[in-house]
């Protein structure tokens, strides 16, 4: 069997924040590929806006670096759970993982996640312990971690003797060995352990074309752009053509672009063949999973599977009295237009019609995915309403089944018990508990997603901000009854359309905490504050003080009033109730009821109350 062995294929895997991404800007910075005088930005495959402000991973990117006369084609894979359905085409696409494990925190559930998905696909896996040069740093500790870890998710031999590398990617050192005192400025160690380790690609290269898409990009010049590996046989520009889609139907196209990566570019190339990871244009409705063959010998690769998605919420046009003042894009064709556009490029996403022309249904793999959904809508001019999100219930086996997930938390010993308690109300059980020394706990349950939604603001204040929480989906689980989760208080509902007054929040202000600042502009049934009791309560917050000819005797004291409590999207999206809409443009969040006046409102109320005695 011929090998290329001038190329290697790996993609970087690791939980959320344990240093992917810096690691590729090193791998780049002391590889042979860039010009001296480029100057790399601080994690500069995280190309978005949304991504470098939030410092996290949301696509999937590829590189290529050269080291010596050898080239290695690098993916950069998101950490975060909600975006698992990019981890998930990547492993087609490489022959080998550097997994990525923090040098204190160890083995996180999206570890665990992501690992498997490499095992699943019988990838050869190097471990690289990151952040050595921390104090708290126990390297030993953590390689048995992973080795556990590994013996669980039932790797092979070889697999299981996977080499480590240590590496503080920040700093830009790495060593075979793991005392601090040994690490070098070089990534030399990385380089050589993926040219000795990572098996190297076939080179079918004179065998018939295979070539299949994993990754989708979209360019208003070129059109849609799918990028994959060539698998087998050869490509080049010009060809004619088969592109077996999913549906079973051929359609007939000629290449008119191919694209190669190096750095952080994206160069055109004349040709490609087995082994290379490419981008190919020329097809308008191709989509992931979709394989591209010679007309004459026509052989699908077997189809992509992705993870279905677990939440789904209501998209509605904004018709709230504000709707139309500050967007540029209100309209349900153009609403509809983005997020069949969102479709274009990612997989894990569904939207549905509903009988309504201007309401869909958005189904995605959860609350992070789809708020960076909804914020990159309101940073484009759109004006959108959504509800609360959702779990989706399936039927497994004829038996009803809701999405369960594993929850890890990490958290000072004093917050255990009220950590334990709360959720044990959303009804998450605990599996273990361990005492990870210093006074911290990392406490494990097994959680169903109805009544994680809302919880983490819940149980930030709880541990005061010390705590940390991390969940991946798990399972489908039978269906608990009762009410899970949720929002516990009322809200405060403006009774007027006007302007805040500071009078007037003076008087409201004992009722519970206050969302809206002095001069915001509100309409009836918008939610200006959170009720400290279980009922909505309707506010008059535009009331302006009486003026009189009479001095008063205090008249020189200053209104003061407590600093309002500004909402982000995040928050507003979990401080939903299921009568209540989440009104989002470019310069405004606000929260509001479905039904904006008060008087229907508890019409309606009485009637569903009746409907649950009935």
């Amino acid at each position: 069997m011929k090998l290329r062995t001038d190329i290697r294929n790996v993609a970087i895997i690791a939980h959320v924040d344990h240093g992917k991404t810096t690691l590729v800007d090193e791998l780049l910075k002391q590889s042979d590929t860039l010009d001296s005088h480029v100057q790399l930005q601080d994690r500069a495959m995280d190309s978005n806006a949304i991504e470098k402000e939030r410092g996290i991973t949301i696509l999937a990117k590829n590189t290529a670096v050269s080291f010596g006369d050898y080239k290695i084609n690098i993916l950069d894979t998101p950490g975060h759970a909600d975006f698992g359905g990019e981890v998930e085409r990547i492993m087609k696409m490489v022959d080998g993982v550097l997994l990525v494990v923090d040098a204190y925190e160890g083995t996180m559930p999206q570890t665990r996640f992501v690992l498997k998905k490499a095992l699943e696909q019988h990838l050869t896996p190097i471990v690289v312990v990151n952040k050595i040069d921390k104090p708290s740093a126990r390297p030993e500790f953590v390689v048995d971690e992973v080795l556990e870890l590994f013996i669980e998710l039932g790797a092979d031999d070889d697999q299981l003797e996977f080499p480590v590398i240590y590496t503080s990617a920040l700093n830009g050192t790495s060593s075979y060995d793991e005392d601090p005192e040994t690490q070098e400025h070089t990534m030399k160690p990385i380089f050589e352990t993926i040219m000795e380790h990572i098996p190297a690609p076939v080179d079918n290269s004179d065998e018939p074309l295979q070539f299949q898409v994993s990754l989708l990009d979209y360019n208003d010049y070129v059109g849609r752009i799918g990028i994959g590996r060539v698998f087998r046989g050869a490509i080049a520009v010009g060809d004619n053509v088969a592109l077996m889609k999913l549906d079973g139907t051929v359609k007939k196209f000629r290449v008119t672009k191919l694209f190669g990566f190096f750095g952080l570019k994206r160069l055109e190339i004349q040709t490609a063949k087995a082994g290379d990871l490419i981008a190919v244009s020329g097809m308008e409705d191709i989509f992931v999973g979709e394989t591209v063959t010679p007309f004459d010998h026509q052989e699908a690769l077997p189809i992509l599977h992705i993870d279905e998605p677990t939440l789904q919420m209501t998209f509605v046009v904004n018709n709230s009295p504000f709707a139309g003042r500050e967007g540029k894009f209100v309209t349900a064709r153009k609403i509809e237009e983005r997020l069949m556009q969102e479709l274009q490029t990612d997989v894990s996403l569904r939207v549905d019609p509903t009988d309504s022309p201007d309401r869909w249904v958005v189904s995605g793999r959860g609350e992070l995915h789809l708020s960076i959904l909804i914020e990159n809508m309101r940073r484009e001019g759109f004006e959108i309403q959504v509800s609360r999100p959702e779990v989706i219930v399936r039927y497994v086996d004829g038996v009803k089944c809701e999405p369960f997930e594993a929850v890890q938390i990490d958290t000072p010993e004093e917050y255990m018990g009220s950590i334990i308690e709360s959720l044990s109300q959303r009804k998450g059980e605990m599996q273990d508990m361990i005492h990870t020394g210093n006074g911290q706990m990392r406490l494990m349950f097994l959680a169903p997603a109805r009544g994680l939604i809302g919880y983490s603001t819940e149980f930030l204040s709880m541990t005061r901000g010390y705590g940390i929480m991390h969940h991946t989906f798990d399972q489908y689980l039978p269906m608990l009854s009762g009410r899970i989760g949720g929002r516990r208080s009322g809200a405060l509902v403006s009774i007027d359309t006007g302007k805040v007054t500071t009078y007037a929040i003076m008087a409201i202000e004992e009722r519970g905490t206050v969302f809206v600042e002095p001069t915001t502009e509100v309409y009836e049934g918008m939610i200006v504050g959170e009720n400290s009791r279980e009922n909505d309560l309707g506010v008059n917050i535009t009331r302006a003080k009486q003026q009189t000819n009479v001095r008063s005797a205090n008249k020189d004291q200053t209104a003061t009033i407590k600093t309002p409590r500004k909402l982000t999207l995040e928050e507003s999206l979990e401080f939903l109730n299921d009568d209540e809409y989440c009104e989002v443009t470019p310069e405004s969040i606000r929260l509001r009821k479905q039904i904006l006046n008060k008087a229907e409102r508890e019409k309606m109320g009485k009637k569903r109350k009746a409907a649950e005695n009935e």
